[in-house]
């Protein structure tokens, strides 16, 4: 294993590209090791209009598409979204701003801003050419689908449903309300009429939708009314918001399954609305942590 002394990578770069890290160069290893910054205007792909996807400098992964790339002015590449699962953010140790990292290496890109209304996604990934290289040649098809389950305080429905095998992401957000970009004092202190959310970024052919959905019955009480074990209120009701006709007869095949064991669900079926991601510092809050959900657990119901 590279030694990559206070870098920010000791321990999460894997050892299959420590050959990769050794090649690059001082800069590029100032940048994607030691979380430096190329100069604004400096990067080769802050005005490439080409077709294409940008992937990892360090393992390959493949980040964004060209179709997401904006132009923000800022003097770096800038994209409103990435490819699902591609990007993990990280709060900086100081709070000032959330670092964006590849999931796969790790290996640092550059941060990601919010609520600055370049796009309608309201997301501003600020990425360094040098972090980067670009395949003009062929896009990125994926098959991966979405999934949103809400069922009381976010944190432990994430925690819970990430460690399934198939899934590739999941985000804590908001979702079902009638105000647009809200924040989590937002939600708690207004009549937003949002419930927290998750969002399960899914590959379908390792794990069903109906596999995803069995385990949220189970982690959580979808009989109770009110919230979810102490969390009381609107924010913390039990709901699943589905995409097309064949989840929600999923859904309503799988209630009817625990009506007849003598459930009384409460968890209501509701058509998806737009997904808001929640505050950086909520994003894998108990792996962040090292501790465990306090309201939710495994319950085998099926």
């Amino acid at each position: 294993m590279l030694c990559l002394v206070a870098t920010g990578l000791i321990a999460e770069v894997l050892e299959p590209w420590s050959t990769k890290l050794n090649s690059l160069t001082p800069f590029e290893k100032h940048v994607i090791i030691d979380k430096g910054t190329e100069r604004a205007f400096s990067g080769k792909y802050v005005y490439t209009i080409e077709d294409g996807t940008y992937t990892c400098k360090v393992c390959g992964a493949p980040l964004y598409r060209s179709d997401d790339k904006l132009e923000s002015h800022c003097g770096w590449p800038s994209f409103d979204d990435a490819i699902p699962g591609a990007i993990k953010e990280v709060p900086d140790a100081d709070g000032q701003r959330t670092e964006i990292v590849c999931t796969n290496c790790s290996a640092h890109l550059g941060h990601v801003f919010q609520g600055e209304g370049f796009t309608d996604k309201n997301v501003r990934h600020c990425v360094n050419s040098v972090a980067l290289n670009f395949d003009k040649k062929k896009e990125t098809v994926t098959t991966l689908k979405k999934a949103y389950f809400s069922g009381g305080c976010f944190w432990g429905v994430e925690y819970y449903l990430e460690k399934i095998d198939g899934v590739k992401e999941v985000t804590s957000g908001f979702m079902g309300g009638h105000v647009k970009d809200p924040g989590y004092y937002d939600v708690v202190r207004k009549d937003t009429g949002h419930l927290e959310t998750v969002e399960v970024v899914y590959d379908p052919s390792k794990v069903s939708y109906e596999t995803l959905a069995k385990t949220f019955f189970e982690i959580h009480d979808p009989t109770q009314v009110d919230g979810q074990g102490p969390d009381i209120g609107n924010q913390y009701l039990s709901a699943i918001f589905v995409s097309n006709t064949e989840e929600r007869k999923t859904i309503e095949r799988l209630i009817g399954i625990l009506e007849k064991k003598g459930f009384n669900i409460a968890t209501k079926v509701l058509p998806k609305t737009p997904f808001y991601r929640a505050e950086a510092y909520h994003q894998d809050y108990y792996e962040r942590k090292g501790s465990k959900p306090y309201c939710h657990r495994r319950i085998k119901r099926f």
